[in-house]
């Protein structure tokens, strides 16, 4: 499995589904239309910023609300590489590994690691190194099943490699 680097968006507690992808938004079910929209009403200028390969650094509950696939889709197809968080809303958890977007639980990393920091992470170990502070942190590595759909982008696809 592949490993993660890209520059930190920090956000707080409880980001819930609505903020990540706006309802108002919920008629196309286009990644690359749900991506253009993508955390605007947290923050604005997110779509305009992010970087493939970036990273989202929240706290705790991340995608929390409702069970729309539309939020780690949107999330994913705007270039991000992983999502970590001190905890993730279990729906979007599963939702997230459902398509094929790397997220860490790693409550140290989430308190420690600002925007703007450089990050880097390893998916096969569960390390996430801060290469702005030179600081590492252990998060919880993806078992083996979760890796290869990750790889696979997504569960369908999985599935249908098989």
């Amino acid at each position: 499995m592949k490993a993660a680097k890209g520059i930190v968006f920090k956000y707080g507690d409880n980001v819930d589904t609505d903020v990540i992808i706006p309802a108002r938004y919920l008629n196309s079910s286009d990644p690359a239309e749900l991506a253009l929209h993508c955390m605007e009403d947290i923050d604005r200028d997110f779509i305009k910023n992010v970087k493939k390969g970036d990273i989202i650094v929240a706290d705790k509950n991340f995608g929390c609300g409702s069970s729309r696939e539309h939020a780690p889709i949107a999330i994913k197809a705007a270039g991000v590489s992983c999502v970590i968080a001190q905890t993730f809303a279990r729906i979007f958890y599963r939702n997230a590994i459902n398509i094929g977007l790397p997220i860490i639980e790693c409550p140290e990393a989430s308190e420690e690691i600002e925007s703007g920091d450089e990050v880097e992470i390893d998916f096969d170990s569960g390390i996430i190194r801060n290469l702005t502070k030179g600081t590492q942190f252990k998060g919880q590595a993806f078992p083996e099943f979760m890796q290869k759909i990750i790889d696979a982008e997504g569960l369908v696809n999985y599935i249908n490699q098989r």
